[in-house]
Parts: C-alpha cells; sequence; structure tokens
C-alpha cells in the first residue's frame, strides 16, 4: 500500500494492522517473520535447578521412573522445599529430558503387502458386548481371520483359545475364501508357537495343518501384538461394527446361537463388500485348496476312575459307572467330547472351558449314591446332583425336618426317578407341589404327582368307526346304470 503512495494510516488500517506496528515495520525495513525472536529465556526461576543433576543421574540409571516417584523421593530427602503445585513443572522437564537425552523409542515401520501373500488370525474376546442368548449371558470369543492386503476377513464363534478352535476356525476360513495365501501369521499362541527353549518354533499340530494346506507359518515377536497389526485393528473395527448393529437392532439378546452366527455373518458381509474390487484381485493370486480338511480333534486315552470320573485338560468329567477301570478314547473337539468303548460312543459330553472345573452327570453315580446315601452330604460334586433350582428346594425343605442320612435317601429317590423316567417331568412335578403349597415334598407326594402327569402325557388311541358295506348297494347301482342305458338308447 504504501508503495502505491498510500498514507501510513490507511495502509495500516487495510492491513488490519495498528498504526505504531506499521511504522516499526517501515521504520527497520525488515519482515514481521524476521523480527520473531525465540523465547528461550525463562519467566521465573526453576524451583529444581539445584536438583536437575540428581534428577539426571536417576533417569540415566532407570529411564522408566516416573516423574511422580522421583517427585516423592525429592519430597522425602528434602522436606519442605518442593510442594505439591510443582509436579507439573517436574513433569515438563523430565518429558523435555525423554525427548533430548532419554532412550530411543521403538520405530513402526509401515509395511507394503501384496496380493495373496499373507494373512493373519486371532482370538477376540467379546464379552464386553453384553450379548446374551434367552437372556442368558453369552461369553465367547470369535476367531479372526484376515488377509493383509484386501482386509477381507471373517470369523467364528469359539469358546477358548484352544488348537480345535484354531483349527476349526482357520478352515472354515479358508474355505469360505475359496483358496489359501502364501504365509499364514499368528501371535505367540501357545496351541501353535511352542515355549522358548523347544527346538521347533511351532508345535507339531499347528505344523500340520499348515502342511495340510500348503502355508508357511510366521509368529509375531512376544509382546508385540502391533506386528500382528492388521488383525488387531480388525478386532478392534469389527467389535465397534458390532455394538454399533447391536444398537440399531434395540436388543443384544438372541434366541439362539444360530440366530447370533447370522447376525455377524451379515456384518462381515456388509464390511467385505466395500472391498470387493481389491479382494477380486487377490482371490485370483490365492493358492489351491486341499481335496478335504483334517480332523480338528486330538484323541487321549484314559482310564475311568473309582469316581466313574475321567480327567481331560485338567477338568473333570462322569462317565457310566459300568465303564470303571476300563480305558476309553476320548476324541476332544473345540466343544463337546467324544468317548468311545470297544469302537462305540458310549458318551458324548459337552466341553467344559477352563480349567479346573468339572461335569458330572447324576444319571451315571444314581445306583451308587442309593446304596450308599450318607455319601450324599458331603459328596465332592454334589452341586452337579441338582439338576434344576426346583430339585435344590425339595432338598433343602428336606434337610430342615429330617436327619442328613434321611433327607439324602429321600431326595436320591426323586433323583432316581428322574434319571430312570422323565427328569422334565418330575421337574413339573416338583413346580405344582411347590405351586400348591405342599407342606411334605418327599419322594411319594413328588411319585404320586408325577404318575398323574405320566398317564395324562401318555399317548389316547384313536377309535375310527367303519360302517360295515351294505352289498345290496352294489345291486342298486347296477340297476340304476341299465335304466340310464335303455333311456338314452
Amino acid at each position: 500500500m504504501l508503495s502505491e503512495g498510500k498514507k501510513l494510516n490507511t495502509s495500516a488500517m487495510k492491513s488490519e494492522m495498528d498504526e505504531k506496528t506499521a511504522r516499526k515495520y517501515r521504520g527497520t525495513g525488515m519482515l514481521p517473520s524476521e523480527l520473531k525472536v525465540d523465547h528461550t529465556w525463562r519467566t521465573r526461576i526453576d524451583p529444581f535447578e539445584d536438583a536437575w543433576a540428581e534428577i539426571n543421574e536417576m533417569l540415566s540409571a532407570e529411564p522408566r521412573l516416573e516423574a511422580l516417584t522421583i517427585f516423592g523421593d525429592l519430597q522425602r530427602r528434602y522436606p519442605g522445599k518442593y510442594q505439591d503445585g510443582q509436579l507439573r513443572t517436574l513433569q515438563r522437564g523430565i518429558k523435555k529430558w525423554r525427548a533430548i537425552e532419554g532412550p530411543p523409542k521403538a520405530v513402526m515401520f509401515p509395511q507394503d503387502h501384496h496380493h495373496g501373500r499373507l494373512s493373519q488370525s486371532d482370538f477376540t474376546h467379546m464379552g464386553n458386548l453384553a450379548v446374551t442368548i434367552n437372556k442368558q449371558s453369552f461369553d465367547h470369543l470369535v476367531y479372526h481371520f484376515v488377509l493383509t492386503k484386501s482386509n477381507w476377513e471373517t470369523g467364528s464363534i469359539c469358546f477358548s483359545e484352544c488348537f480345535e478352535s484354531l483349527s476349526d476356525g482357520f478352515q472354515c476360513a479358508v474355505w469360505e475364501l475359496g483358496g489359501v495365501p502364501e504365509y499364514h501369521q499368528t501371535d505367540s499362541l501357545s496351541t501353535a508357537v511352542n515355549q522358548d527353549g523347544n527346538p521347533e518354533e511351532f508345535t507339531k499340530r499347528y505344523t500340520a495343518l499348515m502342511d495340510h494346506y500348503r502355508l508357511k507359518p510366521l509368529r509375531i515377536n512376544p509382546g508385540e501384538a502391533h506386528e500382528n497389526g492388521d488383525v488387531e485393528q480388525s478386532h478392534y473395527r469389527f467389535k465397534k461394527s458390532v455394538d454399533q448393529e447391536l444398537m440399531l437392532r434395540g436388543s443384544r439378546d438372541f434366541t439362539s446361537r444360530q440366530e447370533y452366527e447370522r447376525f455377524l455373518r451379515k456384518i462381515f458381509k456388509q464390511r467385505n463388500s466395500g472391498r470387493s474390487k481389491q479382494f477380486e484381485i487377490e482371490r485370483a493370486t490365492l493358492g489351491p485348496l486341499p481335496e478335504k480338511k483334517i480332523d480338528s480333534f486330538k484323541e487321549i486315552q484314559k482310564s475311568v476312575s473309582g469316581n466313574s470320573t475321567i480327567l481331560i485338560d485338567h477338568n473333570t468329567y462322569s462317565v457310566a459307572s459300568q465303564l470303571i477301570g476300563e480305558k476309553v478314547k476320548v476324541k476332544v473337539y473345540a466343544e463337546h467330547l467324544e468317548v468311545r468303548y470297544a469302537q462305540k460312543v458310549v458318551e458324548e459330553i459337552p466341553r467344559l472351558r477352563g480349567e479346573g472345573k468339572h461335569h458330572v452327570q447324576y444319571r451315571h453315580i444314581i445306583d451308587s449314591l442309593l446304596r450308599k446315601p450318607g455319601a450324599f452330604e458331603n459328596y465332592k460334586y454334589k452341586q452337579d446332583m441338582f439338576p434344576t433350582t426346583r430339585f435344590r428346594m425339595v432338598y433343602d425343605g428336606l434337610s430342615k425336618t429330617r436327619t442328613a442320612r434321611n433327607a439324602a435317601k429321600e431326595y436320591l429317590l426323586i433323583l432316581d426317578l428322574a434319571a430312570k423316567d422323565s427328569e422334565s417331568l418330575v421337574d413339573e412335578a416338583i413346580r405344582i407341589l411347590l405351586h400348591t403349597g405342599s407342606q411334605i415334598i418327599d419322594s411319594t407326594a413328588v411319585k404320586e404327582v408325577f404318575e398323574g402327569l405320566k398317564s395324562d402325557n401318555q399317548p389316547r388311541k384313536l377309535k375310527i368307526d367303519v360302517p360295515q358295506a351294505d352289498p345290496g348297494i352294489y345291486d342298486q347301482l347296477f340297476t340304476n346304470q341299465e335304466a340310464t342305458w335303455i333311456t338314452l338308447n
């Protein structure tokens, strides 16, 4: 403006600048950026100036020390010198020290991914989404599989990070994918990766699985989850999508596991829809699938103990008492056990999650308990002897009015009726007795109501009366047809 002959005050106003400031810049002949001076001086005294040599020595010896820890140490060694309000000053000083003199930080190295080269998988816990099945909490995991180039993903419900869940999830994923990439990467899953000190990096079962599909297994370094970054990020985004869809749905309860599985499949489909172009390119580079899947179970031989139980993966399961002392073969699947004896399946049992748990079925041991009712009171697995809450209520009621042995005997007679005939009808009989306020609920009362229910549920024979045909009707029919023929002719 000044160069155009405008007055100073006019030029300053049009530049939205104070006239004094404009005069200063005109006088120096320099730009504002050239006149700016870096602020290198302190506006107040550093209260830790005298202690920085000690602080520097402490941080050099142990860089992980936090400012709060160092501040507390200074307060103890120099009482009254440092006030709580000065902690922020120390934190800023230590932050600056870490940036200039501190140890090097881990550097992230972005990777170039190639079509058909790498897949990653991992388990993710879904408990924080509060999903329920028929109003019952559904605590579960999802095995999550991702292609790192196209980010195509899929997954399946499971209940533990066991090898069987890994094998089932991986095989379902690649068969849905329709081919196999060159590499498959996991974190340090104990079901896939051997512990330190083992000469073989991967477990034999995991190696066999990878060999069957002609994949090369990879693992990340322990504690470096970011190395499995694609699937880790997919965990977060997938669970966020599930949470949002649950909000839209208006309910987190499902009528069955199958309905919930369909819900998850729909979300995977929606998430993959925007990756279709990259996925089609990647799918063309995948290797072929083998002719068939391989079995996802392990087989264990166990001797049945005198308790009529077997121990599988640190959990206790009961089997029929006739098998005590015999050796059985157990196929351990992801969600159930298959017990075999003499080449026949004698028991299928839901697999327990975790360790130190038990699943004892009263039907297996009721005969022995009836012969030894005194053992019931302190039986280690007594809690498993109550099929429903109503059975427990009956036993508690008997225990209040009878001796422990007599109460156990009466209750075991009720349990025997459920084992030998129908648990559901016995439970209904107890419900009726409780509802009617019956003072005495023992084996006699339960059996009486049970017999009534049983007779009501018996299928009734349907009587069909078929009247006897009169042969004379055929003569009459013939006569009528003959008369009609004469009339027409």
